[in-house]
């Protein structure tokens, strides 16, 4: 059947399986069958949360994967992508009597966890929910590396680069909650355009240049410390946003001739500033460039960010270390590998349509005041199969 279809369907087929594979691929990091408590605040791990039995107005909580499908299977579950360093808190104080039916024996609350408006449905600085019916606007929304909030691309206060030029994204908020990351996102993050004068005209910052006057300046005036170095070459002669990631970490040779103590310190010597204002989004490898010295680790514990020093706490990180262990692989996936090309857009088609056809059920329920039964369910599924057994009937014509 799907061979039969035209070249725009088949491109509507891939992108559904590769939206797939990349939803599976948040899930496939965490347990699907033992609850994540027992080992303690878990460093990145899919996180849910039970408007069931944890609403609006209750103390917010979260559960893990497998007390998702387990304790809370038929609940009124919602998606939170991702936490890092969170403890499942199915069956705890938050849930009333309710008991974990994996792992019942739980303190009262996990003080170390943290919540926001997310675990209570709303997102970004408009504090909508997502879906929004309301919300006419098809905007994607992007999470922030550091309180993981997800904000529309529309409130961001700065324009949105192509994915494949970012990895991370971190929020104005979070920006000035550790001010030194503007310092370095005026080397190393992704170059701003940003608005001047009344007229909003877009002006792009041209970095590069003034990367060089800053140079000049330097060159003018006295170090303030005798032991300060100058940067490596390739920090000078390359845009921050397109750097390779040789040139991003320094070669090998260049460590060993160099000292430097500090490398915010030489970074706010060069004098370059950039406009306070608005997200910022950083190419691969930027958490490699944040300096590592005694004195920019207490400031990166003061401002609670820690965690960028680390290369595991991505979410590409966190991604391939689920689908290399053993649990990693969701069975449709593992299935999908034994298909040939034919069978697998079959296989993909079908989900598509399934999920097509379950959600416009249930939003014509709601729409018209209908409650969702058994019967309407299996009708529902009867529907489906005659629609499939028509198309094989028509394919084999």
């Amino acid at each position: 059947m799907a061979a039969n279809k035209g070249d725009s369907h088949i491109d509507d087929i891939l992108t559904s399986e590769e939206e797939l594979e990349k939803a599976l691929c948040v899930l496939a990091g965490s347990d699907p069958d033992n609850c994540s408590y027992s080992k303690g605040y878990v460093k990145r791990q899919a996180v849910f949360a039970c408007n069931t039995c944890t609403p609006n107005d209750a103390e917010p909580a979260g559960v893990c994967l497998a007390c998702a499908n387990k304790c809370h299977d038929g609940h009124d579950i919602f998606e939170l992508y991702t936490k890092r360093n969170f403890r499942c808190d199915c069956g705890n104080r938050k849930f009333g009597g309710f008991q974990c039916q994996l792992n019942p024996v739980k303190e009262e609350a996990n003080v170390r966890n943290l919540y926001n408006h997310n675990f209570s449905g709303f997102y970004c600085t408009c504090h909508r929910p997502y879906p929004d019916t309301d919300d006419q606007d098809d905007d994607e929304m992007i999470q922030c590396v550091i309180c993981e909030d997800w904000f529309h691309s529309r409130h961001l206060g700065c324009p949105v680069v192509e994915p494949e030029e970012l990895q991370e994204m971190v929020c104005e908020a979070c920006m000035n909650k550790a001010p030194f990351l503007w310092t370095y996102a005026a080397h190393i993050a992704v170059p701003p355009v940003i608005h001047v004068g009344d007229a909003e005209e877009e002006v792009e910052v041209d970095i590069e240049g003034e990367d060089r006057e800053a140079g000049q300046r330097k060159d003018e005036e006295p170090s303030s410390s005798d032991e300060r170095t100058e940067p490596e070459e390739a920090v000078n002669r390359s845009s921050p946003g397109k750097r390779t990631h040789e040139e991003m970490t320094g070669s090998p040779a260049m460590a060993t001739t160099k000292i430097v103590e500090c490398k915010l310190k030489e970074l706010q010597a060069r004098g370059l500033e950039r406009l306070r204002r608005g997200a910022v989004f950083w190419p691969y490898s930027w958490r490699a460039e944040l300096c590592t010295c005694t004195c920019c680790k207490r400031a990166y514990v003061a401002a609670e960010v820690q965690f960028l020093l680390d290369q595991s706490d991505t979410i590409l990180a966190y991604e391939k270390r689920g689908l290399d262990e053993p649990f990693g692989q969701h069975p449709l996936m593992a299935l999908m590998n034994s298909m040939d090309r034919v069978q697998q857009l079959e296989v993909i088609y079908g989900f598509n349509e399934l999920t097509t056809s379950i959600s416009e059920f249930l939003e014509q329920c709601a729409s018209e005041g209908k409650t969702v039964t058994v019967e309407a369910v299996h009708q529902l599924f009867e529907e489906l199969q005659a629609r499939k057994r028509r198309r094989t009937s028509d394919g084999n014509q």
